[in-house]
């Protein structure tokens, strides 16, 4: 027994040096082949057509091949499920993905595919007297880059060229995108912004590091609401480790995060370099991973998540739309009962929103109204562009409390409320009875205002600040100890938040709007956790404005474009026009 042991660990051992001395001396280790991707009898091959060109208008001047691989039993009259592979062609067979496609479709492993295999853009040299320009390079600019722009670019640009000739199935749940490097998280940010069009993702030698911001996905991922994905990571311990970071590592970090938000994950880690071998090794396991259960729909959370620092997300809790028809609904107020009230600000009108869920017209030709809040005595203020703050009792008879007020946004506490002075670019206090004085200058432009809890604090935010904004309230309701408090998270490539409300829970909690959704920000000014938006709330329509409402406070309502939504929510909000409350000490 001993002897067969100390062979063992000697075969071990020389198998661990030969490993080392081929990665020491540039040779990185071999996978085998596997069967589903050589050809095998009776089994129907697919047809791959192309090269077909295509240009782009989100991409201004670039011009690009893409190729289809059509399945033996591809059925015209049905609609079809799509894989979009990027690097076009030869990606595609570096994976040797169109015989894998033919056997593991003969099979009933996966369903019909439709491959497309599409190449980055490159932009040519337009002055033909140089022989020595070089055209633009667009792969790192396409690939690397966050946010929507490539997403876009599939969906309005590549699709329905190919939807042209081929029955291509509209179902976010019968896409999938995948990559490798670049194309990997290429393939990732695309299903990350657009998952109302996409749900499958294979990533291979993932570049999740530092080129254009990809390193941020792992926190993002942590603090952003589960989207309905799922994911397969392929990376090697002997990956790229340069300048902009350690491309195995963050494959981990990658792994890591969606397994703490929930996600359908699963992965294969080697030992090899950047390239495609483990890629190509895995593939079959990894299509019929991504494709198992197909057609059941890829919902969000599948996975139970961990503890979470800031739990309020109710399972099977989504936006559900209160209202529609709007021409700008925004200004969100709820009163004493819980009722919300908003504003048509095209329209010049307010409604109420009941417990009932029924939207009713509460005043007519109010004019645009920007910002909406109750005070102790069940009167409605509202900023209103006439220069002036207005007073709706109950009846919706209005008056006029202050004059002479270029009032943007107001928030109201016991004894009074705050509002800004876009003219004076100043914070101004004033009681019931009207009486007002400056309490402080704007350190930005404001598009946000509300007290904490506790009354301690008033938090100020803007939509072209990444801060939000705190000052102490002192006696007699002045203000002090201003500081640049909160940080927001921006999509890549904006400069303006998107915030355009702000609201707290009794928690202390800090609720604001922005591009990426609703940002949950702690006491201590940090973001936990962002609610993906509504259906018809892409980033680049975000909220305008929100508000807790119903009669426990536990339903978020946000307005949005033509529309209300609300959710449930495992949290309550606070009435700041009713007494402080006291808050728990936050945990650092």
């Amino acid at each position: 027994m001993q002897n067969h042991l100390t062979i063992r660990t000697l075969l071990s051992f020389f198998a661990s040096l030969l490993l080392f001395t081929m990665i020491a001396s540039g040779q990185e280790e071999s996978y085998p082949v596997p069967p589903e991707a050589e050809k095998q009898a009776d089994v129907p091959e697919g047809k791959i057509e192309g090269p077909f060109a295509l240009t782009s208008q989100i991409y201004p001047g670039t011009e690009r091949k893409f190729w289809v691989y059509v399945p033996a039993q591809y059925d015209a009259q049905k609609p079809t499920c799509s894989m979009i592979v990027q690097d076009g062609l030869n990606r595609a067979k570096e994976w040797r993905l169109p015989q894998i496609l033919d056997n593991l479709i003969h099979n009933k492993e996966v369903p019909p595919i439709i491959g497309i295999f599409v190449d980055p853009g490159i932009v040519p040299v337009a002055n033909s007297s140089s022989d020595k320009a070089q055209p633009r390079f667009n792969r790192s600019f396409e690939y690397d880059s966050l946010g929507d722009r490539y997403a876009r670019f599939l969906i309005s640009e590549l699709l329905p060229e190919v939807a042209k000739v081929y029955n291509l199935s509209i179902e976010p749940n019968d896409r999938a995108l995948a990559g490798a490097s670049s194309g990997g998280i290429c393939a990732f940010n695309a299903a990350w912004e657009r998952p109302d069009a996409f749900r499958r993702v294979l990533s291979t030698i993932g570049t999740y590091v530092g080129l254009r911001g990809g390193n941020k996905f792992p926190t993002l991922i942590r603090k952003t609401e589960p989207k309905p994905l799922r994911v397969f990571l392929q990376d090697g311990s002997n990956d790229l480790n340069i300048y902009a970071g350690d491309w195995y590592l963050a494959n981990q970090e990658m792994l890591s995060a969606l397994k703490y938000a929930g996600y359908e994950v699963n992965h294969a880690w080697g030992e090899g370099g950047h390239n495609g071998k483990q890629g190509a090794a895995i593939m079959p396991d990894a299509l019929r991973w991504l494709w198992k259960d197909h057609p059941q729909p890829i919902k969000a959370g599948m996975n139970a998540p961990g503890e979470k620092r800031v739990d309020i997300i109710l399972a099977d809790s989504g936006w559900e739309q209160v209202s529609s028809g709007h021409e700008q609904a925004e200004a969100p107020a709820c009163n004493a009962a819980g009722d919300i009230f908003f504003c048509d600000s095209r329209a010049g009108r307010i409604y109420r929103v009941g417990e009932d869920g029924k939207t009713r017209v509460f005043a007519e030709q109010t004019g645009r109204i920007s910002s909406m809040a109750f005070g102790p005595d069940g009167n409605l203020y509202a900023c209103n562009e006439g220069r002036q703050i207005l007073r709706f009792d109950e009846a919706a008879k209005s008056t006029t409390f202050i004059a002479d007020a270029s009032c943007q946004w107001i928030t109201t506490l016991p004894d009074g409320l705050y509002y800004s002075d876009s003219s004076a670019s100043a914070l101004y206090w004033s009681d019931y009875k009207g009486q007002k004085r400056q309490v402080d200058q704007l350190p930005i432009g404001v598009s946000g205002i509300v007290p904490t809890a506790d009354h301690a604090f008033l938090n100020v935010g803007g939509d072209q600040s990444v801060y939000t904004w705190q000052f102490r309230v002192a006696e007699n309701r002045a203000l002090d100890a201003r500081q640049r408090f909160g940080y927001l998270h921006l999509p890549d490539g904006e400069l303006a938040t998107g915030l355009s409300g702000m609201t707290v829970d009794d928690k202390g909690r800090l609720y604001v709007t922005s591009k990426l959704g609703v940002q949950v920000m702690d006491q201590l000014g940090r973001v936990n956790v962002i609610l993906y938006g509504p259906p018809s709330s892409p980033p680049t329509s975000p909220a305008t404005g929100l508000a807790f409402g119903g009669a426990a406070l536990d339903r978020l309502y946000v307005t949005c474009r033509e529309k209300v939504y609300r959710r449930k929510l495992n949290t309550k909000g606070v009435k700041t026009f009713e007494a402080p409350i006291q808050l728990p000490r936050p945990s650092l």
